[in-house]
């Protein structure tokens, strides 16, 4: 029993140490309002704070209106890099997106989040009809 509760701990410290060395600035981002049809687009700082450096394996969208851009070289220890984040804004209304981002050797995905609204070219809010 002594034996299966180290086993769990030392799993459990591990995958806590693992998420530990990368440190993003924020995982969400609101937009507010946007025009509809305007793209926009965030940058989200992460740092790696591990002694190996970081490598991004891939970093998924939720949708083929989000596109993510992410480094292909390894980030170094100490060092700063970003993931960009574009949502096209061509549906009307609130929006809120995930991006899923793979790190080598690291067991869980980040996710980031956006989120805001797009108002039609006028600035207007969107015009809902009724039922």
């Amino acid at each position: 029993m002594n034996k299966l509760l180290l086993v769990i701990g030392l799993v459990f410290c591990l995958k806590l140490s693992a998420q530990s060395d990368i440190k993003f600035k924020e995982l969400t981002h609101s937009f507010g309002k946007i025009k509809q049809n305007k793209p926009v687009t965030y940058l989200f700082s992460f740092t790696n704070l591990g002694n190996k450096p970081l490598i991004v394996e891939n970093a998924m969208a939720g949708c083929g209106c989000t596109t993510p851009d992410y480094p292909k070289q390894p980030i170094g220890k100490g060092k700063e890099a970003k993931i960009t984040v574009t949502y096209n804004a061509a549906a009307l209304g609130t929006f809120k997106k995930d991006v899923t981002v793979k790190f080598a050797n690291h067991p869980e995905p980040v996710v980031l989040v956006i989120e805001g609204e797009v108002l039609a070219k006028g600035g207007k809010e969107p015009i809902i009809a009724p039922n």
